[in-house]
């Protein structure tokens, strides 16, 4: 028995043991619109309403409207990828149930589709107030970009479609860091990031709360790499998101803002410690809790002494309906005890309520502030989940990064490295002190004169290996090094003159993942991320980065080349590539993409006299839209084909070639459905709903993300 037909006989198990749980087809004690077969969970909590009836969050008169909408299923939300410019009517979202999307004969086309474009990145399934931060970071193609808390992915998609808003250009100036804590979902988010195929996208590891200072070359020195945008969604209690989480309902307490509020603090100041002058942060959570929102906010722009400042962007999402943010509000046990100020808390408690957690005080501390400019989504305003946005501004260095006398400055200047320690504050926050090596210290200095010499001479071999063995413990699976190809690598000439590369090719972006032994796959990356790639590697570590474009095929050999083109990198290769390009017609596409290996003989003419004294190997296959013929396909498709003796073949994922063909208005339904489970680990607000009507999300999404 193979591998498929047992996962699918396990998946028959599931369901029926699911079955024959619920008691029955009625659908009767079970939540509505879910799958069956668990208890229903009552959509009460006493404590909840108390809280947050107390806080005064929701308007006059609105109380019973915002929880109604609360009890009520979220609206699945789907986004179209947009690259080169974003069309209207970008982001939709569907009163439909995953239930039935996945069940209903009638609609199992559109769930394939669903499936398809999702797995090839022309969709998202993302939840509607989800999509806001990275709109409010307002990135352009050259901004390097830190996501500290980025899995499971849906934002960091968002920020690397930005970066390639304009897809004649294959390799912007600008980077996404992408940043988690927990190794496992890292990979998550490298799923995730890979749907759309770019070489400006980094994967790391690391507590979010302590990332690395990072560092970059300028003209021979070494600089501190400071990003122009930063994404702050920090982690939260989430009880914005009660509508798709239903188990918040009873698991729901004040207790899960206390324990978040010092980690949320001390994450998004290390945040505005890595951000520019000019620079941009959006911090954001899906809860309403002040306590987890303005409290740290506040508390933020209180230590920078006026270094950051509240940006009022309350023009740049028109359509979409917010409330300010409160300046004052209280602090609650889970036992329901209020305390409205830090005097009043007793010292037994003193550990679980800090400081930080309560307004402001002093008036005119709080004017300057302006709170008012944060934003706060309540679910019944415009059927959303329920969500906090505030974007910072920085204006100069932080306060405690400036406070190195003119000695050290000129020493971390001269030296050009940073080490970084973390000091506690009286609030629980940590601040990360910057300092250089202590100048009368000569261990110091030649240590790190032999560290300077050890990352140098790695530099020049282009090995960016992981961090020592000793610091893998703290993680996950250990890493394969990034191994760049050297300028005199003997692997590469073939390569170059097979496929009459144009001389501008960065061929020094190149890179494996073996060190030692036959290179079996070359990635490529941007210049920019090979700067922070060469100049980092003992200091971060990094899950994934560059984009596929060769893979070895023996077979080459004998004709020239032994790398293939690979489908995944062939639009950042294409504008290089000035051989071993076929032009090729409609119907030629469709028979690429229909057969798995088709004679010539399958094809026009004029595709049989082009290849017919082209030598065998790996090709490009290009389709030109014809405008005199308006009812064909009208933009243009480049494929990865191999060119064999008697046959013609493109290298495309099956998921890729539906979406192609879906283009061309080839049927590719099969009524059949599928048994297997098409649950897609990349989405982050694929929502339950009990409706069955299909429509435009209203005014907001599209005329923020058309702004």
């Amino acid at each position: 028995m193979g591998r498929r037909q047992r996962n699918r006989q396990r998946q028959q198990q599931q369901q029926q043991q699911r079955r024959e749980r619920g008691g029955g087809g009625d659908g009767q004690g079970r939540e509505q619109g879910w799958e069956g077969g668990y208890p229903e969970i009552v959509k009460e909590n006493a404590l909840f309403e108390r809280y947050y009836r107390e806080l005064r969050i929701v308007p006059e008169g609105e109380w019973e409207p915002f929880m109604a909408a609360l009890r009520e299923p979220l609206p699945a939300t789907l986004r179209i990828t947009g690259y080169k410019r974003y069309p209207e009517e970008l982001a939709w979202h569907t009163n439909l149930s995953r239930k039935i999307l996945r069940k209903s004969p009638q609609l199992e086309k559109f769930h394939q589709f669903l499936v398809s474009e999702t797995e090839c990145g022309n969709i998202s399934r993302q939840e509607a107030v989800s999509m806001i931060p990275p709109l409010l970071l307002n990135v352009n193609p050259h901004h390097k970009i830190l996501d500290m808390c980025a899995a499971p992915g849906s934002k960091t998609a968002q920020l690397i479609e930005m970066l390639h808003a304009d897809m004649n250009v294959p390799f912007p100036e600008g980077f996404v860091i992408a940043n988690d804590v927990d190794n496992k979902r890292c990979y998550l988010l490298v799923h995730q990031a890979k749907r759309l195929n770019s070489p400006c996208i980094m994967v790391v590891n690391h507590d979010a709360s302590s990332i690395p200072t990072l560092q970059i070359d300028n003209n021979g020195r070494k600089e501190v790499l400071f990003y122009d945008r930063i994404l702050c969604d920090v982690p939260c209690s989430g009880d914005g998101t009660m509508r798709k989480n239903i188990d918040v309902w009873k698991k729901w307490t004040t207790q899960n803002s206390l324990q978040l509020h010092g980690l949320q603090l001390r994450i998004a100041t290390r945040g505005v410690e890595q951000l520019a002058e000019g620079g941009r942060m959006v911090y954001s959570t899906c809860s309403l809790n002040p306590v987890e929102n303005e409290a740290v906010i506040a508390s933020l722009l209180e230590k920078s002494e006026g270094a950051l400042e509240l940006a009022d962007v309350s023009s740049e999402l028109p359509g979409l309906k917010w409330m300010p943010g409160i300046t004052q509000w209280k602090v609650m046990l889970k036992d329901g005890q209020w305390f409205e100020a830090w005097k009043d808390v007793p010292s037994n408690r003193q550990t679980q309520i800090r400081p930080t957690m309560f307004p402001i005080k002093d008036e005119e501390k709080l004017k300057v502030m302006n709170l008012e400019r944060c934003i706060r989504i309540l679910p019944h305003h415009q059927n959303t989940g329920g969500f906090f946005v505030a974007v910072l501004i920085k204006k100069s260095p932080m306060p405690w990064n400036k406070r190195q006398s003119k000695l050290q400055r000129k020493l971390s200047q001269r030296t050009g490295e940073i080490s970084v320690s973390a000091a506690a504050a009286e609030d629980g926050s940590v601040e990360i002190i910057k300092e250089p090596p202590d100048a009368e210290d000569e261990d110091t200095k030649e240590t790190q004169h032999l560290l300077n010499a050890e990352s140098e001479q790695s530099k020049k071999d282009g090995v960016c290996g992981p961090p020592p063995c000793k610091k893998m413990k703290l993680f996950g699976f250990k890493e394969d090094p990034f191994v760049f190809l050297s300028e005199d690598d003997p692997l590469f000439p073939p390569i170059e003159k097979f496929y009459a590369l144009d001389p501008s090719f960065p061929k020094m972006n190149l890179l494996t993942r073996t060190q030692e032994g036959k290179k079996r796959q070359l990635y490529m990356v941007s210049k920019e991320l090979r700067n922070v790639l060469l100049n980092n590697s003992e200091r971060m570590k990094v899950i994934n980065t560059g984009i596929k474009v060769w893979s070895r095929n023996s077979d080459g050999e004998q004709f020239g080349c032994a790398f293939r083109l690979a489908q995944e990198g062939i639009y950042t290769l294409y504008p290089f590539i000035n051989a071993r390009i076929i032009n090729v017609c409609i119907e030629d596409v469709k028979v690429l993409l229909t057969q798995e290996n088709p004679f010539l003989s399958k094809f026009s003419s004029e595709t049989h006299k082009r290849v017919k004294d082209l030598a065998m190997g790996s090709i490009v296959l290009k389709y030109e839209p014809d405008p005199s013929k308006p009812d064909t396909l009208q933009c243009p498709i480049v494929l990865c084909g191999w060119h064999g003796k008697t046959s013609l073949r493109a290298f495309v994922p099956k998921n890729e070639r539906l979406h192609y063909l879906r283009m061309m208005g080839v049927e590719v339904f099969k009524a059949k459905r599928k048994e297997e489970n098409f649950e897609s680990k990349t989405e982050e607000g694929d929502q339950d709903s009990t409706k069955n009507t299909i429509s435009h999300v209203p005014g907001w999404e599209t005329a923020a993300i058309s702004s």
